[in-house]
């Protein structure tokens, strides 16, 4: 008597491969990493527009928050048409791609060099990582920057800066990539980058007016807040997305990064409590902050207890920097860095890629690279008795630091040297006597009326236009 023929599996509906739908592609990677992909995007656009809105003064919170929107919008368009094969395409040398666009259907429907989705989730992935960079940098020269240097200044350093961070640390073929240096998802690439970039370009703008910096009282803390909120939530899909898929690695990536931004706080609030004598929301702010760029090059690769004690280095060291090393420090006294980015992102963004070279667990980085030996944090090679492995992991983040603090000092300053050829870095006196109504023609508030300004307000093109149109159509109404 013949056997059954064994019964044949059959995928349900919505598994079966179809032209729109290839074998190659996880529908649940690729839906997960757009929604990493918007959360971080969220982070900029509201996030810090509204974060940047609310803690400046509050004659400059539309520049502020308007600097943020641009370098939103000019980082995409530039990032499409070049910036990403330059960050991520083939290798022209080992610290930078070819150049090319990431714009065609043939290229964009490809699977991705990483992950189960397509070329397209992965340019806009990236793209959102290199938008709020950008958006950093600007908080280091809030308050008197001139709007059009600030146009120019942002397609160049996406060019001849962040994509060669992005390409030596992140690309498959990077220098440091190759050799094993560990930035899980921005610590060295964005958060470093952009307060030595910050840093430096402060210098070369020039400070604020004097009363400004005496005293530069935010103009909305609950708006700040709000901005903050959005940070703090959308750094679920900063650092949760860097796996490439929806996977156990993404989920302890997530955790961490909470555990970390929140004891980081708290360490921030107590030390701002025991020295100061008065629980600060703003400093409460910054230790979050600081946590949170902190956690981010190790996110995925370290224990639960290891995020704890990164969270108590976060909330205290550049605490330390912030409040005591910058009162004595004629060089930081010097430099007007309005949102303190320096401390925040550089000061932090290193902290936490020493850290990751002491944390850093051979089988969670394994899940992350599929590499298991080749990173070994300094502790679990005293562990392992592979000293070797472990310093020299230590070696690679500390020449991760030096390569991206040069790259961006130099970078950073021929550009701002450029781009004052062409108009001045600063804005005049007179303007920043004013702030937005002479950037802009615009206010962020109404103090007077129902919305009304002055008569001596300068308005804005389109409330120029809004007043034609109200005079032409009362008129018509009274022919």
């Amino acid at each position: 008597m013949a056997s059954p023929p064994p019964p044949q599996f059959v995928f349900p509906p919505n598994l079966i491969p179809d032209e729109a739908n290839p074998p190659w592609m996880s529908k649940g990677d690729n839906a997960w990493q757009l929604t990493a992909a918007t959360l971080v995007g969220l982070q900029s656009v509201p996030g810090l527009i509204i974060l940047y809105g609310g803690a400046v003064k509050k004659k400059w919170a539309v520049n502020s928050a308007f600097m943020a929107l641009y370098a939103f919008a000019c980082v995409l368009v530039c990032w499409v048409c070049w910036g990403y094969r330059l960050s991520f395409g083939d290798e022209l040398i080992p610290v930078w791609g070819k150049i090319n666009v990431a714009l065609s259907q043939h290229y964009l429907l490809e699977q991705g060099f990483a992950g189960k989705f397509p070329n397209a989730t992965m340019v806009f992935f990236q793209f959102v990582f290199a938008a709020i960079t950008l958006i950093l940098i600007a908080g280091a020269v809030l308050g008197r920057m001139n709007f059009y240097a600030w146009m120019l200044f942002v397609p160049l350093w996406l060019t001849f800066s962040y994509t060669i961070g992005a390409y030596t640390i992140w690309s498959l073929n990077g220098w440091l990539a190759v050799a094993g240096m560990i930035d899980y998802s921005g610590g060295y690439v964005i958060h470093l980058s952009s307060g030595v970039a910050g840093f430096t370009a402060a210098y070369w703008v020039g400070p604020r007016l004097t009363k400004d910096r005496e005293r530069f009282p935010p103009n909305n803390i609950l708006l700040m807040l709000a901005g903050a909120g959005l940070l703090w939530m959308g750094w679920t899909g900063f650092n949760g997305g860097d796996p490439y898929a929806a996977s156990i690695d993404a989920s302890l990536a997530v955790l961490n990064t909470h555990i970390c931004a929140a004891t980081s706080l708290l360490t921030w609030l107590m030390l701002d409590v025991l020295v100061f004598g008065k629980a600060s929301v703003i400093g409460a702010v910054q230790g979050m902050i600081t946590g949170l760029v902190c956690i981010t090059p190790a996110a995925g690769v370290v224990h639960g207890w290891a995020a704890i004690i990164m969270g108590i280095c976060s909330g205290s060291i550049p605490w330390f920097t912030m409040m005591v090393v910058h009162k004595k420090s004629e060089l930081l006294q010097k430099v007007d860095d309005t949102m303190a980015v320096f401390h925040t992102h550089a000061v932090a963004g290193t902290l936490g890629g020493i850290l990751t070279g002491l944390f850093a667990n051979p089988k969670l980085c394994n899940l992350f690279y599929g590499k298991y030996g080749q990173y070994v944090g300094l502790f679990y090679g005293f562990h392992m008795q592979d000293y070797h492995s472990g310093f020299r992991q230590v070696a690679l983040q500390l020449l991760g630091v030096v390569f991206v603090i040069t790259v961006n000092i130099i970078s950073t300053s021929l550009i701002c040297l450029v781009v004052r050829l062409i108009v001045p870095l600063r804005m005049t006196e007179e303007d920043m006597e004013v702030g937005d109504e002479a950037a802009h023609g615009e206010e962020a508030y109404a103090i007077w009326g129902q919305g009304e300004r002055s008569e001596n307000s300068r308005f804005s093109t389109y409330n120029d236009m809004e007043i034609g149109k109200a005079k032409g159509k009362g008129q018509v109404e009274m022919t």
